[in-house]
């Protein structure tokens, strides 16, 4: 029987309670100092593996749910749908479970089996496509079909979170910083899935007219850093990005690039590198992601250094690497993926003995 307009304005009510209430439960997220030889350069990681889906996309997971739901486009009955390969899925997948509604993810094929184990463990359902451009139209078909909603990642990320403050991701990194010795970082170095992320903070730090910098890392294959360059939202690659859960094949709407200072490719190789490294400085495993965003941290800390400047750097483990242990910690598959990682590793053992970071000859 359908329902009234003042019961769904009551489920809507108690939805956005049962979300809030997620938070509430949540402490904030850890913000780690790294042991590194770089003398006056101060480098951490903020930690958003602690989140209770895993990954920084609890946060945005979060925000979308309220955003729809506060907008009138979910209802007691409404299928949630979302394009995701893999980590927003979870996170979807987790809120949708918690206001007991369908959700379905539509991903490429290849993503990573503990991603689909955990997005079917919270009650989704994954739908397969065959590259990453399919994913849109077949998500908005898929939403149409079931009369549900299209979360839109993608287009709304940059949209559903209050960058002024409100506890967001940027508001705790200047927090957590303030009794460090250099309390406003000279740079905020991050990578971009739906560049949300980078948006919420480059527009907090120009808010709060802070003098930190912010800079993209972005993987092979995605289109953020020529989009970026060109002052172009009109750029499109043929190669999909490797690296799970950022690089785009497309500048993605809710990539801000005024708010961007600079931005710097990573070789695949290098992040997967990077990833094994910090794992083993961390005593515990991070995702490919954290190997993308550290490898670039450790370029500005070297430049710091040899250019006698002080101060600090943070960054971010963006998931735990256990969703990893069938790919990118798989020697086999790094090896059938054509990457060579050991002039890569070489090259931050070197800057474990003398925090100057070279890359390997002949490569970017």
């Amino acid at each position: 029987m359908p329902k009234t307009s003042t019961e769904v304005r009551a489920w809507i009510a108690e939805a956005v309670r049962c979300v809030e209430a997620d938070a509430n439960r949540s402490a904030d997220t850890h913000l780690h100092r790294l042991n590194l030889p770089t003398p006056g350069v101060d480098v951490y990681l903020k930690d958003e593996s602690v989140h209770p889906t895993g990954s920084l996309k609890h946060r945005l997971a979060r925000s979308l749910f309220l955003y729809s739901l506060c907008n009138g486009w979910i209802g007691p009955d409404t299928t949630i749908v979302e394009a995701s390969s893999g980590s927003t899925a979870v996170s979807e997948a987790y809120f949708a479970g918690l206001l007991n509604l369908p959700f379905i993810a539509v991903m490429p094929h290849g993503t990573s089996e503990e991603k689909i184990a955990l997005i079917e463990w919270y009650g989704g359902t994954c739908h397969f496509v065959d590259s990453a451009p399919e994913m849109y139209p077949e998500a908005k078909r898929l939403a149409a079909e079931t009369g549900g909603h299209y979360m839109d990642q993608f287009t709304y990320a940059e949209r559903a979170t209050d960058w002024r403050g409100n506890n967001n991701i940027a508001e705790s990194i200047f927090d957590q910083m303030s009794a460090e010795p250099h309390p406003i970082p000279s740079w905020i170095v991050m990578s971009a899935g739906t560049g949300g992320t980078s948006a919420t903070i480059g527009r907090f730090i120009r808010y709060r007219r802070f003098a930190t910098r912010l800079m993209v890392a972005d993987p092979e294959g995605s289109a953020f850093l020529e989009g970026w360059q060109t002052d172009s939202s009109e750029v499109t690659t043929q190669q999909r990005p490797r690296i799970e859960g950022i690089g785009r094949p497309r500048v993605e709407p809710s990539f801000v690039g005024g708010v961007v200072d600079d931005m710097m490719r990573v070789p695949d190789a290098a992040s997967i590198a990077t990833m094994r490294w910090v794992s083993q400085l961390l005593g515990r495993p991070v995702g490919p992601s954290t190997g993308t965003n550290v490898w670039a941290v450790l370029n500005v800390a070297s430049h710091m250094v040899e250019a006698g400047k002080t101060g600090s750097i943070v960054s971010m483990i963006c998931d735990g690497g256990d969703r990893y242990r069938h790919s990118y910690f798989d020697d086999q598959w790094v090896a059938d993926g054509g990457f060579d990682l050991a002039p890569w590793l070489d090259s931050l053992a070197a800057f474990g003995e003398t925090g100057v970071l070279t890359p390997p000859a002949n490569q970017s």
